[in-house]
């Protein structure tokens, strides 16, 4: 049995893009759905069994028009193609009001058989082309579902989230309990779970995150946990894995380094529970580039030509790209912009061009120390301040004595 897991694909998000100007929409949409659409053609092109989605299919709970006709067009396509899909409901997906329909919910609509969502914590059964396999599903949970008024009175904030994640834990393992070992089960969740490297999309996370030990997921009697809600792919347990897929697109240049992408199981299901899993890859998607270019300022007679050199040495082709500049105060008025601009019309979007001007440490004497001295004497005193040179002393010394005297020739 073959399986696809993908999660976190967050149609809507359109920072560091522009008007498409053959559809009118935005290019980082088309960035988005291009990668959906490498997913969904390479599940169709293997003829796999199942493709289980792990939460987050929009940015926001309440997805425009056009965002749901994307999303739901694949999801039919894959059904037309006899492939089962299972998604479960992330925290951008779920009504902010209680009782109005999370963003999911229409896809079952078009194919009882072959599309499920999963909205609540509970189990089902799929019968895929490979066999039936069993499905515990953990969308996001909201606090309601689990703690009553009365359950949080009094508490705080802290104690609140460790006794959601006490009952949350209690339900899992009450689920997993009454998997029928002789079945392939998987989990497929949207959830922190507790030692996950937390990346940009903590800046997209909507109110606090209740945690589930690793421990709690990677139970034999599961052969796979597919996991989303944090957006770099990373593998926390094996045998089981216990894995989040990560985010089919980078969001901004937290996720620069990341490689973004799907992961492929197969299970055989003639194996015992907890050995079923056969192989597992991760399979990278050509998502858009995000390159940060940092220079450091170094030539005082041409700095424009420094900056041009390592420009070209660079490829931004199609790529967003910010550049940060290292330079001194003096050479900063030097600097051309559209120089930098020039050099980058490789790029697909330039999100930002920004100096950090390194001012020089300057000596001061204080107003107590100042008070009475005349000029030569202050001069002396910030000389000898900043360790001048005897040569250098002298020559200022010089030329301050020509200012006074021409001061007082104009002055008689």
């Amino acid at each position: 049995m073959k399986i696809l897991h993908f999660a976190d694909l967050h149609i809507g998000v359109e920072n560091h893009g522009f008007p498409d100007p053959q559809t009118g929409v935005s290019t980082r949409l088309l960035d988005f759905l291009k990668t959906y659409d490498e997913m969904i053609d390479y599940a169709i092109d293997q003829n796999v069994d199942l493709v289980v989605f792990a939460g987050d299919a929009y940015k926001i709970r309440d997805p425009s028009q056009t965002h749901q006709k994307e999303f739901t067009n694949r999801i039919i396509k894959l059904a037309k193609n006899n492939i089962a899909t299972y998604l479960v409901a992330g925290n951008h997906d779920l009504p902010a009001i209680q009782g109005k329909a999370n963003a999911l919910e229409v896809f079952p609509i078009f194919n009882q058989d072959m599309v499920h969502v999963s909205d609540r914590l509970d189990t089902i059964s799929i019968q895929t082309k490979s066999g039936p396999i069993q499905i515990i599903g953990l969308p996001w949970i909201k606090r309601s579902q689990f703690l009553t008024r009365k359950d949080t009175q009094s508490l705080s904030i802290d104690k609140i989230t460790e006794l959601l994640e006490e009952r949350i834990t209690n339900s899992l393992m009450w689920e997993i309990e009454k998997l029928d070992a002789s079945v392939p089960a998987i989990l497929v969740g949207h959830v922190t779970v507790a030692g996950a490297t937390v990346g940009t999309e903590r800046s997209m996370m909507l109110g606090r995150d209740h945690t589930i030990l690793t421990s709690t997921l990677a139970n034999p009697l599961l052969d796979y946990i597919a996991l989303g809600h944090i957006h770099k792919h990373q593998i926390l347990a094996r045998n089981p894995h216990v894995v989040y897929a990560g985010s089919l697109q980078r969001v901004d240049f937290s996720e620069e380094k990341e490689d973004k992408g799907f992961c492929e199981i197969e299970l055989d299901s003639t194996k015992e529970s907890g050995s079923r899993m056969t192989s597992f890859n991760f399979r990278p998607v050509a998502a858009r580039e995000f390159i940060t270019i940092d220079i450091d300022i170094t030539d005082e007679s041409d700095p424009n030509k420094q900056i041009t050199e390592l420009l070209q040495s660079k490829s931004v082709k199609e790529a967003v790209v910010r550049v940060r500049m290292n330079v001194t105060e003096s050479l900063s008025s030097l600097i051309e912009e559209s120089t930098i601009r020039e050099n980058l019309q490789d790029a697909h979007y330039i999100t930002s061009i920004t100096k950090n001007i390194q001012r020089a440490n300057r000596s001061r004497i204080t107003a107590e120390a100042s008070r009475g001295l005349s000029y030569r004497e202050a001069l002396d005193v910030y000389m000898n301040s900043i360790n001048l040179d005897m040569k250098k002393k002298n020559e200022l010394m010089e030329t301050l004595d020509e200012l006074i005297l021409a001061n007082e020739d104009d002055n008689e």
